[in-house]
């Protein structure tokens, strides 16, 4: 199974997501939890830094790479696939 991820904002600036579960749990990068949470990349990296530093989580378990499909910034009409890293359930609310 797939897992897609889709954020939305409409005009009042509220956010929606809707995502696809992947076993049993969302997975939502540091960009998308940026987008969720209205603060910027570094916050969120600086966060779940934090979280594995204290051991309140395990990065082994919770975290997990998935290639996406992008489109190439140089070429157009030309996608390139990337590797991410995708946070689960437990990294996003904590």
């Amino acid at each position: 199974m797939n897992s897609d991820i889709i954020i939305y904002q409409n005009q009042e600036g509220n956010i929606k997501i809707d995502v696809r579960l992947e076993e049993e749990s969302v997975w939502l990068t540091q960009v998308q939890m940026a987008t969720l949470f209205g603060k910027a990349k570094s916050t969120i990296s600086e966060h779940i830094k934090n979280v594995f530093a204290e051991g309140e989580l395990d990065e082994k378990v919770v975290v997990r790479k998935f290639r996406i499909t992008t489109q190439h910034g140089a070429i157009p009409a030309k996608t390139q696939e990337i590797e991410v890293k995708g946070y689960n359930l437990d990294v996003i609310i904590s």
